[in-house]
Formats: C-alpha cells, structure tokens, sequence
C-alpha cells in the first residue's frame, strides 16, 4: 500500500496513510472474523481516523461502501491481487523473482489455484482504479519483489 501512495494516491503525503490502511484492514479478522471489519473500523474512528476507516470499511465490495477516495479504490485494488501474486510467488522456485503478470493472470482464469480468492474483487479493484488489470498486476508484483526477503517470497531451496 506504501507502493500504491506512490503510484495511486498524491505520493510521499499519502505513504503512511496508505500504509496504515494496508497493515490494519484485516487486523481483527483472526479473532472475530464474523464482526470484520467492524471492530477495527470502530477502532480506527476512535482514534480520528475516519478516512482509514472508510478504506477499510469498504475493502470488499459485498458490503456496499462507496469507493470514493484513491485510499478506498488502492485498499480494494490491493488487498485480494497482494495474497494471489504471493501464492503465485510461492509456487515457483525462484520465488518471485521473475514472475511476470502475464503468470498471474494465467493463474487467475484457474479457479483452483488459492480458490479462496475472490477473483471479481481483483477485477473490480483495477476497474476502481482506471487501471489494466496486468499493468497493476506487475505494479503489486514489482512493489513485493522489493521487499522478497521479508516476505518470505524469495528463492527456496
């Protein structure tokens, strides 16, 4: 999400604003996944941020928040591609070192492949942002290749 404040957002005055969205928009799913996003978005409004929690609110087209600001449509556009372009990383011996878009969107017309993966949500991420779905494909590939190591996306072996 840092990547996307560069690249989506007004650049160096979003960076942490987007990055803040990107770390917490899932962080109560683990233990209450039946109430996300509610309680980090509560959490979030508490503490003034109520732009975050739009973004997070509406990070899943299903619950019907409009996407209006570059937070919002970055946050969607993101979240669901971030998690395939990994499982597509990790299924390769070199990690994601040459992994290309063109991989990713081969791997997302397999419905087997991370199934749980909810492929329209990509789709309409892209669609949000005004964007190629390969194009911003290879920008969330080349913003993870960056940070490989940390992500446990490098080579095995």
């Amino acid at each position: 999400m840092r990547a996307a404040a560069e690249r989506y957002g007004t650049g160096a005055t979003d960076v942490e604003r987007f990055g803040l969205a990107g770390m917490l928009h899932d962080a109560d799913y683990d233990r209450w996944p039946d109430e996300h996003p509610r309680r980090i978005v509560a959490w979030l409004r508490e503490r003034g941020e109520e732009e975050v929690a739009h973004a997070v609110s509406g990070h899943y087209t299903g619950w019907g928040v409009p996407h209006e600001s570059a937070l919002d449509k970055a946050l969607l556009a993101c979240d669901e591609l971030t998690g395939f372009v990994g499982a597509c990383a990790l299924v390769r011996p070199d990690g994601i070192a040459s992994l290309e878009a063109k991989s990713v969107l081969k791997k997302l017309k397999d419905k087997g492949f991370a199934a749980k993966v909810e492929r329209a949500e990509v789709q309409r991420g892209a669609e949000l942002l005004g964007v190629e779905l390969g194009a911003h494909a290879q920008f969330v590939i080349e913003a993870l290749r960056a940070h490989a190591a940390e992500l446990g996306l490098g080579p095995r072996g």
